[in-house]
Parts: C-alpha cells; sequence; structure tokens
C-alpha cells in the first residue's frame, strides 16, 4: 500500500500531465491524492519542497533516459545523439520540464549536477579523439546552455520556435563550435595520434617507423589551395 508521500508525488506527477507547476493548487494534490492539506506542509515542508521533490524525480527519469542513449566510435555523433534525446524528453513532459530546468525558491534539484557530469563525460570523450576546441567543462556548459534554451523556446513557442530544423540548427552550431568541422576534427585527431607515436617513440615505450610517423605528418598538412584560373 502507497504511503501519503507516495500518494502525493503520484497525484503532483499526474497534474503536471497536464497543468503548468504554477497552476495547480496544494487543494488539487491533497484532493487527487486523499491526504489533508496538512499532509503536505508536514512531508515536504511546504509546496515549494514538493515541486523540488517532483522535479527530482523527473531528474531520474531525464538521466535513466541519458544513460540508455548508445556510444558508437563517434563521439561527436553521439553528442548530436545525446542532444536531440534531450530535446525528445523536453517534448514528452513540457511542465514537469520547466519545473526541472526553471525552479523558484533557493531550493534546486540537486541532479542538474550529475546532468552536467554525464554530458562533461561525453565531451571529454571528444577530447581524448582530439575532437575539441576549449576545456570540457566549458564545452559541457555551453552545450546544455543552449540544449536548455531550445526546448524552453519550443514550448514557450511552438509556433515559432517548435520546428526540428530549429534545434537541429542550433545543435549543429554549437556542437561545431565545440569540436570543429569534419575536416579539422580529421587533422586534430591525426596531431593526437602523431603526438602520442612521437612520445611512445622517444621514451621507448611504442616506438613506430618511420614510415608511419612520415604518413601521420602528411595527413597533418593543410589541403592544397585550389590554383587561380
Amino acid at each position: 500500500m502507497s504511503t501519503a508521500r507516495e500518494r502525493i508525488l503520484e497525484a503532483t506527477e499526474e497534474l503536471l500531465a497536464t497543468k503548468d507547476a504554477l497552476a495547480i493548487s496544494t487543494r488539487a494534490i491533497c484532493d487527487r491524492a486523499k491526504v489533508g492539506m496538512p499532509e503536505i506542509y508536514r512531508q515536504f515542508g511546504d509546496k515549494q519542497g514538493l515541486l523540488t521533490a517532483v522535479a527530482d524525480i523527473g531528474f531520474e527519469r531525464f538521466l535513466a533516459a541519458k544513460r540508455r542513449n548508445p556510444l558508437t566510435d563517434d563521439p561527436v555523433a553521439d553528442l548530436r545523439t545525446a542532444w536531440d534525446s534531450h530535446v525528445a524528453f523536453a517534448l514528452r513532459n513540457p511542465h514537469l520540464y520547466r519545473l526541472m530546468f526553471t525552479p523558484t525558491g533557493d531550493a534546486k534539484p540537486g541532479a542538474i549536477t550529475e546532468a552536467q557530469a554525464i554530458l562533461l563525460q561525453a565531451v571529454e570523450r571528444c577530447r581524448d579523439a582530439g575532437r575539441l576546441r576549449m576545456t570540457p567543462e566549458l564545452a559541457g556548459q555551453s552545450i546544455l546552455s543552449a540544449n536548455v534554451g531550445v526546448c524552453m523556446m519550443a514550448l514557450s513557442f511552438p509556433d515559432l520556435f517548435g520546428s526540428a530544423d530549429v534545434s537541429a540548427a542550433v545543435r549543429d552550431a554549437v556542437i561545431g563550435k565545440v569540436t570543429g568541422d569534419e575536416r579539422e576534427d580529421t587533422r586534430i585527431g591525426t596531431a593526437t595520434v602523431l603526438a602520442q607515436a612521437l612520445v611512445g617513440t622517444l621514451t621507448g615505450t611504442s616506438p613506430v617507423s618511420a614510415a608511419d610517423l612520415d604518413r601521420l605528418t602528411r595527413a597533418m598538412r593543410p589541403p592544397a589551395a585550389n590554383p587561380e584560373p
């Protein structure tokens, strides 16, 4: 049998499926949960405490979905997949998403730190592949800020900003800025391999042949400019 706390949380989530948090009254929550008004204050302190607890539950689901995102050999493509799954969650749970990412009052959902940590791991994979233009911390903050901004605009002004093309354009612009274009990424990835090869050769831990070093060095050279007509 569910506890009063569980019923209150469940009732609030159900009401959030169709209404914004600010439009939900404590009376409506209590009626749906079949508890007296004092029970909310006994369990959560006040309505804001209840909403923070519901936001944390939302983050648990959000992060569970993030962890299910597949990992491929292309960490930049995986960043795009993570962006798209973030947007999909927001569109499926508009009122819950607003509660999660626009909290009011002093209490903030603690899970935002874990969300940022998961994104940081994804960005660090790009760094390890030689495909990052800034620190992982700044890259992660930039991507998450833009991702949330796109979702908020899509939810608030769907006619103007709800198109999937808008999300894709911002996604590619931000991730492209963070990681560089495909040609540059290839050369930077090669530079990372070259540096590792040189270190291995100099230390004797993993020497490579002169032919391999020559091949990697040639791959680093910029493409020849097209001759003028």
